[in-house]
Formats: C-alpha cells, sequence, structure tokens
C-alpha cells in the first residue's frame, strides 16, 4: 500500500499501526506467535505493524483478542474506519459554495438527540439571527474565495437550525463571554442577536452557560467543537474540518465541556451577561 496523498490520513494510519504493535509488545508475543495465535502470515503482521496493509475490522479483533486486549478493539476499529473525510481541508467543503455545506449536515442533525456545544469565537450556528448568519458567512465566503451563494446560506442554516425549537432535542450550549463582545457585524446586527440569545434561553429544551472573563479557570479556552449524542465530534480548526469517532476521543471532548461547563454563568446570571453585552452597543 503506497503512502496516502494526504499527509494527515498517512499519519493517522501509521498511528494505528504503531498502537497495534504496542499491543502486541505489550503482550509480550512476537509478530510469529501472533500469526500463529490469529491464523495467518507472518509477513501479514509484518505489513499491518509497519502501515503496509489496513488492517479489516476483522484483522484488529482478532489482533486484541491474541493480545488479551479485547477492551482496545473498539477504540482501534473507529480509528481505522476513520477516513480522508474525518479531515476535510475547508476549501475543498466549500468549493462548490456555502449553502450546500449546511444542507450536508441536515440529517445528523435530525438523528442527534443530544447536542453539547463550546464555542469561544461567534454565537453558535444553531442559535445565529439571519441578520448575523448572512455577515459570517459572508466574510467567510470573501476570505476563502468560495461562490457568493450566502443568501441561499442563510435560508439553509435557518431551515437547518429549526431542530432547536422542535423541542425533540436536548442543547447544551457553553459559550466564552468574548463570543457576546465580538462583532463580525453591525451594532444593529448584534443587538439583535443578543436578543434572540436571551429569547433562546428560555426554551426548555436548551440550557446555556456563558464563561465570565473573570471565572479562574480549570480548563483554558480551547477552538470550537460539538458533541453528538456519545457517538461523534466536530472540531473545527482554519484551514480543515475533523469529523471524531474513535470512543477515546469522544470521551475526551466530552470531558473537556464538562469541565468547560463547570466554570459556566448559568440562569439569572448568564442573562446578565448577555444583558450587559447589549447594553455596551449603546
Amino acid at each position: 500500500m503506497p503512502p496516502h496523498p494526504s499527509s494527515s490520513v498517512q499519519q493517522a494510519r501509521e498511528n494505528l499501526a504503531g498502537r497495534l504493535r504496542d499491543i502486541r509488545k505489550d503482550a509480550g508475543i512476537s509478530g510469529r506467535d501472533l500469526a500463529v495465535r490469529c491464523g495467518w502470515s507472518e509477513s501479514k503482521s509484518s505489513r499491518i505493524e509497519n502501515a503496509r496493509t489496513p488492517p479489516s475490522d476483522a484483522d484488529i479483533k482478532a489482533w486484541c483478542r491474541a493480545c488479551e486486549a479485547t477492551d482496545q478493539a473498539a477504540d482501534l476499529i473507529a480509528a481505522n474506519r476513520q477516513s480522508a473525510d474525518a479531515h476535510v481541508q475547508w476549501r475543498r467543503l466549500q468549493r462548490t459554495g456555502l449553502r450546500r455545506l449546511q444542507e450536508s449536515t441536515g440529517d445528523l442533525y435530525q438523528q442527534t438527540r443530544a447536542f453539547r456545544v463550546y464555542v469561544s469565537d461567534v454565537i453558535p450556528g444553531f442559535l445565529q439571527t439571519p441578520g448575523y448568519a448572512a455577515a459570517l458567512l459572508s466574510s467567510i465566503a470573501k476570505f476563502r474565495g468560495t461562490p457568493d451563494d450566502v443568501t441561499e446560506a442563510v435560508a439553509a442554516r435557518m431551515k437547518r437550525n429549526a431542530v432547536v425549537g422542535s423541542g425533540a432535542h436536548r442543547f447544551s450550549f457553553v459559550l466564552e463571554e468574548a463570543v457576546l463582545r465580538y462583532r463580525p457585524c453591525s451594532a444593529e446586527t448584534m443587538a439583535a442577536q443578543l436578543g434572540h440569545l436571551l429569547g433562546v434561553m428560555d426554551l426548555p429544551n436548551v440550557a446555556v452557560g456563558i464563561v465570565p472573563f473573570s471565572e479562574r479557570r480549570t480548563v483554558w479556552p480551547m477552538p470550537t467543537f460539538t458533541v453528538f449524542d456519545r457517538a461523534r465530534v466536530h472540531a473545527d480548526t482554519l484551514d480543515a474540518a475533523s469529523t471524531l469517532t474513535q470512543p477515546s476521543q469522544v470521551e475526551l471532548y466530552a470531558r473537556a465541556f464538562e469541565g468547560l461547563s463547570q466554570g459556566a454563568a448559568r440562569g439569572a446570571a448568564a442573562r446578565s451577561l448577555v444583558a450587559t453585552a447589549l447594553a455596551s452597543l449603546g
């Protein structure tokens, strides 16, 4: 198997191979012993360990069983299934415009029962007004040089966001206070956005926590991420969107969310932070 053209995907393959090699070594068995226990050739063990042959799910189960490490099989299988699409450059995602990107997550949003969303930069997409979304998506389209379909993209985002008001899904948001102060739009649009946020905070299926500037932190601010049920995480960087499905990855982000939640103001205290930000707009 030649190296994958994507360095990130090739690195993921090599990491998986390294984890399997470590499991074998921790079990104290040789590649030949492993091959005998799994019922395949010694050369196959070597190819898998050196990332020359991608293992199947059945191969990983057999490997872990032979090494008495069956508790690690699920995590390794999830890692193995993460394809090139698990780390996709925004340029590729957005090359046909922003509308299709908004629509692409529609089914996932309908299927998810519990959302945990942490944001450190902008109002969460779920809670954006059309005006705020239009200003933000316009700046993204300009920055990335994508087709100008902002009007259609905003309509698609608003349609997608109907899940918030349906009552069939639960949302837990944690926002950094800075999110209330950053202004990617006019003061009037920002005022409408903050007013909308106050309204959404009254919904019975929505919990909003805001981490104040003055809060002594136990978990540092980090890039925005969303946890979908207990199944997957979307974590974004400037150049790429990552979909994480390994149980250990999902658990890591869920733990981060809980840590960030502990310092968040809620109820009247959270509403006061939003009201103060709103008043500062003049």
